[in-house]
């Protein structure tokens, strides 16, 4: 969570202490703050150990490379003969004591309840900016970064404000923002590099930097006027003896009131940030302040020219690697610690001068809605994403390997069945229907089944004259019949295909016969086989021949049917090497106990996916059903001569029954409820349908990816996943863009499915939102311990 800290320390000094220090708390899901009072006591031994510290601090660095040129730290002289006295032991030992003054005096009891209440409301993982404001502009040069409260809070950083502030106007611009904006000064560098700052502004990405070198104070004007700029950058000679002064060339310097105009109008056209990488730099920043420029960045002392070179590096590193702006200046100010054996004291000058009323800006805020597109990640940040990918994935992997996800797959499976586009029905197939209208239109008619033997005699009669190529009873008669025209219609018709039933499991073992007036190759076993959920998705085609079950058939109704039909048509069954079913060049390939989302089932016998031809209801557009596989006429229609013969001539034809409670009824991937069951004979005429459309129109059949693809297909996903947790920190835009890619992957996995492919879908989008989620949260909290 991020916070803003203010804390006011009202009028007052060290000599005379501080009586009301106001400590406001905002957040950024509240719009009013919270408050505590305290007080600071007198601390006049502060003053002096500060001021000593100053005195000895320019006399230690008296012989390295200033960017103050010749001036000396305001307020006083250092007497030359006292330099070399000077240990780097006693300034140790001075820093120490400075540091230790400091937080004697933050802990003091009058100042506790704002300490106390700050920690209460606050988590060491929150962003936090805290804003020291003072009157006395003495205080504020104190080096507040060694507050311990801060140590506390590895997010947190201290800026410095006057007591006065207001926001500043703006103009407003219709010119979109594409990238940041720098004027870049570099002043009188006599003694000092500055083209070390110049190379590391030429590296920034998405950055357009005006470089003025030496310029003089109109040219300066000149470009300040100029509109768009973001951020002013100063490298050179300054100090803050009076006034802030930097000087431009060798010949010349400028106050900030002398830049006061320019400087105005560039805060009023979107100037945001000053980075006066130089020395002594308050007092340009309290200048600047005036003009309520929103943020500067400046050192509190003279500065070595190698640690202002390092601090700038760090921070625009860090900036335009989406940072905020007072992470990052804590990041590059701790870095600076590992110059403080050749520099002391070097982490303690940087500091932000901040405007409260304003709101520091990001990088991304200037770059508009573009944002860094080419940011490279870190070693550790690839190792992240790698290992979280490749270790979600394997999870995800084994957990569908035992089945966990086969029932979501299999929900997920028949939603992209329903999904896929309406076909038309199969006009080589007719099913003759036999409704209860025409179970009670048979009156008292002794009958042992659904249909009477005078009836399915005369049916039979009636659909022998129009010669179809083959007649599927699908009705199962295991008693002989008593009409000796019907049994002998049974047992010389080349076209009759019956059913028998296989007891196959514990559950259902009972056989029921065919019947025995048809030839044992005219039969067919009907056995359906249903998930565990009730749905049929599998096409049983063939079962090893079973010496003790009375069904012996080793082929399906539907195969026998379409065997027939696909024999008229000149193209014969075989086996394959492998015994696999072959029709001509269309091969039935059988499933194995793992096969898409399934991974725990009996593949006995031969199976296959069953492909359902989707067909349009007459309840909508996006309504479909596998109902209307085939033109149906009911039993009635047939025996009246309601049927025109050429529907009947050259076709299947399949006979069943679809009066309610038949408990031939079948719950299929377009709903599993009574009222979206099928009837056992249009299951048939589904299965039959599938066979000769793969055989004769091409149509696909479902297959699946083996394990090793659909492996690699997860972890694909995943590591996608990781990509977006690395790219997208905002949990908006990760969720966001995850939502878009699952969209994406569902709209993919539909459209292979059309094409026959059933690919995982559920183990993806899992491994996907689990990854993207895991590596978003580890490289957040990584950012919070670094």
């Amino acid at each position: 969570m991020s916070y803003l800290i203010i804390l006011n320390l009202g009028k007052g000094d060290w000599l005379h202490g501080l009586p009301k220090a106001i400590a406001q708390l905002w957040d950024d899901q509240h719009p009013s703050p919270m408050q505590f009072t305290g007080s600071l006591p007198p601390m006049p031994g502060l003053a002096s150990l500060y001021q000593e510290w100053q005195v000895m601090y320019a006399a230690l660095y008296s012989n390295l490379g200033w960017r103050q040129g010749g001036l000396r730290h305001p307020g006083f002289e250092v007497d030359e003969t006292d330099i070399t006295h000077i240990s780097q032991a006693e300034f140790d030992h001075l820093c120490q004591q400075l540091r230790s003054c400091l937080n004697t005096w933050l802990s003091d009891h009058s100042f506790r309840n704002i300490d106390r209440q700050l920690r209460t409301h606050l988590n060491p993982s929150d962003k936090i900016r805290l804003i020291i404001v003072a009157e006395d502009p003495q205080l504020l040069q104190l080096p507040w970064s060694l507050w311990e409260f801060l140590e506390d809070y590895p997010q947190a950083e201290v800026a410095l404000s006057l007591p006065e502030y207001a926001r500043s106007p703006k103009r407003l611009t219709n010119q979109p923002k594409r990238r940041v904006k720098i004027l870049a000064i570099l002043g009188n560098s006599e003694g000092i590099q500055v083209t070390h700052d110049q190379q590391i502004l030429q590296q920034l990405p998405q950055a357009e930097v005006k470089f003025l070198v030496e310029p003089t104070s109109q040219i300066l004007n000149q470009q300040l006027w100029q509109p768009g700029w973001d951020i002013l950058f100063f490298a050179g000679h300054s100090s803050s003896a009076s006034k802030g002064m930097i000087q431009l060339n060798q010949t010349e310097s400028l106050t900030i009131d002398q830049l006061k105009y320019a400087l105005r109008t560039a805060i009023a056209q979107g100037l945001k940030l000053a980075i006066f990488n130089s020395c002594d730099g308050l007092g340009l920043a309290q200048d600047l302040a005036d003009l309520q420029i929103p943020q500067v960045i400046v050192m509190r002392e003279p500065v070595p020219d190698r640690v202002a070179q390092e601090f700038l590096k760090h921070f625009l590193v860090a900036f335009a690697g989406r940072q905020s702006l007072y992470q990052s200046v804590r990041e590059a100010r701790e870095r600076l610690q590992a110059l403080e054996p050749e520099f002391p004291c070097a982490s303690w000058l940087p500091v932000i001068c901040q405007n409260p009323a304003e709101v520091p800006p990001t990088w991304e805020d200037w770059c508009g809605k573009r944002r860094v597109l080419l940011r490279r990640p870190s070693r550790q940040e690839i190792r992240t994403v790698l290992l979280s990918s490749a270790a979600i994935a394997s999870i995800v992997t084994g957990g569908r390997w035992l089945s966990w996800l086969q029932p979501a797959e299999l929900a997920a499976f028949d939603t992209l069945m329903r999904l896929r586009p309406t076909e038309s029905r199969d006009e080589r197939l007719l099913v003759v229907t036999v409704t209860e209208q025409d179970i009670q239109a048979q009156g008292t008619e002794a009958r042992r089944s659904s249909l009477a033997d005078r009836t399915l005699n005369q049916l039979l009669t009636v659909l022998e004259q129009h010669q179809p190529t083959a007649i599927g009873l699908d009705i199962y008669r295991d008693f002989p019949a008593n009409q000796p025209g019907l049994a002998k219609q049974m047992q010389q018709s080349d076209r009759l295909i019956a059913v028998c039933k296989r007891g196959l499991s514990k559950d259902n073992p009972t056989d029921i016969l065919p019947p025995p007036e048809v030839p044992k190759a005219q039969l067919g076993f009907s056995n359906t086989i249903a998930d565990g959920d009730g749905v049929v998705r599998r096409h049983l085609m063939l079962l090893s021949p079973n010496t003790t079950s009375r069904c012996t058939t080793p082929y399906a109704f539907s195969v026998q049917l379409a065997a027939r039909y696909l024999e008229h048509k000149g193209i014969t069954a075989q086996f394959t090497s492998d015994k696999d079913l072959q029709f001509g060049h269309t091969v039935l390939k059988r499933l194995t106990g793992r096969t898409g989302g399934y991974q725990s089932i009996d593949t006995g016998g031969s199976q296959i996916l069953l492909n359902y031809r989707n067909l349009r209801t007459a309840q909508g557009l996006f309504s479909s059903s596998p109902q209307g596989i085939a033109r149906q006429v009911t039993l009635r229609e047939i025996l009246t001569g309601q049927v025109n013969p050429n529907a009947i001539k050259d076709r299947i034809v399949l006979i069943g029954v679809t009066a309610p409670g038949s408990g031939d009824d079948w719950s299929t991937p377009y709903g599993v409820g009574l009222s979206a069951q099928i009837p056992g004979v249009m299951l048939q005429a589904q299965m039959v349908s599938q066979i000769l459309s793969a055989v004769l129109d091409q149509r696909p059949l479902l297959w699946v990816w083996s394990q090793l693809v659909e492996s690699l297909w997860i972890a694909g996903w995943s590591l996608l996943g990781g990509i977006f947790g690395w790219y997208f920190r905002r949990l908006t835009l990760l969720g966001l863009s995850v939502s878009i890619t699952i969209s994406v992957l569902c709209g993919l996995c539909l459209l292979l499915l059309i094409q026959g492919g059933w690919v995982p879908l559920v183990p993806s989008t899992l491994a996907l939102v689990t990854t993207s989620s895991t590596v978003a949260y580890a490289l957040r909290w990584r950012e919070i311990d670094d």
